[in-house]
């Protein structure tokens, strides 16, 4: 045996396997734009409530998040009550399409909660 029947098996071989490792190269790439994403989404409702925490006006606010968010997000802002205290909530949520074999869309979003501040 001189080893010419294993001839070409290599490549064989790697052509089997190339198509794997593109989907799955594909679906976590796509992991971490949903996670970037989510992140940004967190960030921005966390400054946005700061702002409205020191009383900003609800238009500052939004700037402040939209500024901060993800591309296309849709910004929430809602004033309540907790404890006795005043609270302003800001809600930053974006849908992400899916690129690759898996498609579809993802819905991301941050919340952040936090006592207005009083003079």
């Amino acid at each position: 045996m001189d080893g010419r029947e294993d001839r070409g098996s290599v490549t064989a071989e790697f052509a089997l396997l190339l198509p794997a490792v593109v989907v799955l190269l594909a679906l976590a790439l796509g992991a971490v734009r949903v996670v970037v994403t989510q992140l940004q989404c967190v960030d921005a409702a966390r400054a946005a409530a700061r702002v409205a925490a020191r009383g900003e006006s609800v238009d500052v606010v939004r700037q402040v998040a939209h500024a901060a968010g993800p591309d296309g997000a849709t910004v929430r802002v809602a004033t309540g009550t907790a404890a006795g205290s005043a609270t302003v909530t800001v809600e930053v949520s974006a849908t992400r399409r899916l690129a690759g074999p898996v498609g579809g869309t993802v819905l991301a979003r941050g919340a952040a909660t936090a006592a207005v501040e009083t003079p």
